[in-house]
């Protein structure tokens, strides 16, 4: 789920933006790296506006110690936030190493679709609750992944609705609906979720909100009909809103966890260009779906502890 630090010179102090060919040949010869250059320029030219905006707030501040205080964290901002561009567009072009140069446009034909979902490493069966439980860094985590007898038909496809939610020591701080479908031959895509994340009861953001077919948004494979190793595929494509991605590195992982020991396990590692700091290592066990997540940077485990069939 979520790089190198690229040097400031100069010239991008200067906010020189990156240049590329709008011409159909230069697209169709890699869209992929099109596609990371408009996003990357986008996100420069964002970054531009915060620090106009942020200086902006400045000029508003009397006090002629605090205004140059002002200043300076608005330029540390700027530096930050194109930093950040740089990283992100560092992490692209890795993934388009992976990905190719072909455009990502997935053709999505509901008569491929089929009722339910019962890929052996990601099963939804309506009424059935997954319990999740860690103690993080951030403090003690319990979720739950309830698979609702809702659909909501997205693209033509009639999806399964999940309901996640994420309590951290007590307190909501994630609500999400999420909305999966299965092809024909077994993939399990993602068409959508709708996100909120929570803080003393009120919603702070809903970045990572998406909806395939909306605003160009397309859906993603959360998980494939025959995982192999190696595998890298997009399980979202929302950009510069939601674009995780996911590699398979082991089929034959053993895992305890207190709802019981699986072997022959699914590994997958799950990075994002929009955090780059992420890494994330899922585990999922062949007629069960996730049985443990992994943050690969803190060692912070969020284990299956029960699943209960409402």
């Amino acid at each position: 789920m979520r790089g190198t630090r690229r040097a400031i010179t100069a010239a991008t102090l200067t906010w020189t933006l990156v240049a590329w060919d709008w011409s159909a040949s230069a697209a169709a010869q890699n869209a992929c790296l099109k596609t990371k250059q408009a996003v990357e320029t986008a996100c420069l030219k964002s970054a531009r506006a915060d620090y106009l905006i942020a200086r902006a707030k400045c000029i508003n501040v009397t006090d002629p110690v605090a205004q140059q205080s002002c200043r300076q964290q608005a330029v540390e901002d700027k530096r930050d936030a194109r930093d950040t561009c740089g990283e992100q567009g560092d992490a692209r072009e890795m993934n388009c190493e992976r990905l190719g140069p072909a455009p990502y446009d997935p053709v999505i034909n509901p008569a491929n679709f089929v009722g339910a979902i019962t890929n052996p490493y990601f099963p939804l069966t309506p009424g059935t609750r997954f319990i999740y439980e860690g103690q993080t860094q951030a403090g003690l985590e319990h979720s739950e992944f309830f698979v609702t007898h809702n659909t909501r038909v997205i693209l033509g496809v009639t999806c399964t609705e999940v309901r996640d939610t994420v309590m951290l020591d007590g307190e909501v701080t994630e609500d999400t609906l999420d909305w999966f479908a299965q092809d024909m031959a077994g993939n399990v895509w993602y068409f959508g979720e709708n996100t909120h994340e929570i803080e003393d009861g009120l919603i702070t953001t809903i970045d990572g909100t998406f909806m395939a077919g909306v605003d160009g948004d397309k859906p993603g494979i959360i998980m494939k009909a025959s995982p192999t190793v190696g595998d890298f595929y997009s399980q979202e494509f929302s950009l510069a809103n939601a674009e995780d991605f996911a590699e398979v590195v082991s089929l034959t992982e053993s895992v305890t966890v207190p709802a019981g020991s699986y072997n022959q396990c699914l590994k997958t590692k799950e990075t994002t260009p929009l955090e780059t700091d992420l890494l994330e290592h899922k585990y999922y066990a062949a007629g069960v779906g996730n049985v443990l997540t992994v943050d690969a940077n803190t060692g912070d485990r969020v284990e299956l502890v029960q699943i209960v069939i409402e």
